[in-house]
This record gives C-alpha cells, structure tokens and sequence, in this order.
C-alpha cells in the first residue's frame, strides 16, 4: 500500500495519490478536492500510457534500452505532477526537490 502521508512530506507536495490503468482514482490526499483528484488521475493515466507509448517507439527506433517505463514528469505554470508507476504527486515547482521526489516515488511505486 502506498503512503500518501509520506509523499506529502516532500517539499512543495500539495496532493498525492494513486490511480488506475484506465484513470480510475484509487487513493488521494491533499489540498484538492475529490474533482479535481479525478482529473489528475485521467491525466496521469492518459500520460502514462502516453509516455510508454513513446519509449516503446524509441527503442525500437534507436536500439536504446529506455523501456520499461518508469514514470514522468510534466511542470507548467505553478506546479510539476511526478509519477512513477500508478502513483503521483503535485508540487508547486519553484519549492520542489526533484532528487528526493524521485528517490521517494521509486521507493514507494510498484511497476508491474
């Protein structure tokens, strides 16, 4: 089981949460509503699925080993969304450490 509370330590971590293959949400916390959290979700599952697309193509395209995916990082405007597997968190970008999130995330992420 993922612990939120443990991603919402990190510095700048406004929301964390888990969500489905096909965008479901499974879990969150934070300082978002249940709403905007199902967003979120879509837009992790859509990425993600996105993203593997991607490397899949590249490797196949310069024999560089970048599969499996891992997870992604998208920041715009005030925030950076950091996920690993079916796990993420929102952090305002400008109080974020990017190694710690990363180290965290790997940590507590499955990858099937």
């Amino acid at each position: 089981m993922v612990d939120l509370d443990r991603l919402l330590q990190l510095a700048g971590a406004v929301a964390a949460g888990e969500f489905g293959v096909g965008g479901s949400l499974i879990n969150y916390k934070g300082e978002i509503d249940k709403e905007t959290a199902k967003s979120l979700s879509m837009l992790c599952a859509a990425n993600t699925l996105l993203a593997k697309t991607q490397v899949e193509a590249i490797s196949k395209a310069t024999q560089l080993n970048f599969t499996p995916l891992k997870g992604w990082m998208m920041s715009a405007g005030d925030f950076t969304v950091c996920v690993m597997g079916e796990i993420g968190v929102v952090v305002l970008t400008d109080k974020a450490d990017f190694n710690e999130i990363y180290k965290v995330l790997t940590e507590e992420a499955t990858f099937i």
